[in-house]
């Protein structure tokens, strides 16, 4: 069991669906309908999707920098199951590898049923730089999408759970869960 002070969070793929605002604006902005969400078989989306990769790099840098129309919605049961473990350990911890927040600050602040001064969201720049963002943070266990990243975190003796996307769907050694319920369910909540 996973004692809620220990565990820290990415955000896009984990806690922002950010896969989906993508395709809904691949589709309302360029009028792209052949790819779907299981078509993101890879975290490089140039490699796997049959796509401008011009656009791609549009698409990615709107939804960085917060320039999109559409809504960026949390990944089912995320804020709920994030409620719980920050009531509980007074404080959240989220780790991303984007350059800068951006909106995303905001948007977490919104979303999460906590005030901003109980939740720790620092943007690396950098999948590697995570492990020392956490291990200075006393944080054991960490909860990302992108398979790569888990294998440098274990490295460092950080314990990654994988949250299962189509782009991580290859044999690896980790603890994985598909939904945000399955993730509560490893929390020591007493």
């Amino acid at each position: 069991m996973i004692k809620p002070g220990s565990i820290a969070f990415d955000i896009d793929g984990v806690v922002a669906d950010t896969m989906s605002l993508f395709l809904e604006m691949a589709r309302d902005d360029y009028g792209i309908r052949n790819i779907g969400y299981d078509d993101i078989t890879g975290y490089n989306l140039d490699e796997c999707l049959d796509m401008d990769p011009d656009i791609i790099e549009e698409i990615v840098v709107a939804i960085t920098d917060g320039s999109h129309t559409q809504a960026l919605n949390p990944i089912d049961g995320a804020m709920e199951t994030l409620g719980k473990i920050g009531a509980r350990a007074g404080s959240l911890t989220f780790i991303t590898a984007r350059p800068h927040l951006g909106p995303l600050e905001d948007w977490m602040c919104r979303r999460i049923p906590m005030t901003r001064d109980s939740m720790d969201i620092v943007a690396t720049g950098s999948f590697d730089d995570k492990a020392d963002a956490l291990l200075s943070r006393g944080k054991s266990f960490f909860v990302e999408d992108r398979l790569e990243t888990c294998f440098l975190l274990k490295e460092a003796g950080i314990e990654p759970i994988l949250f299962r996307q189509p782009w991580n769907r290859r044999e690896h050694p980790f603890v994985a869960v598909d939904v945000w319920s399955e993730l509560e369910e490893l929390i020591d909540f007493s």
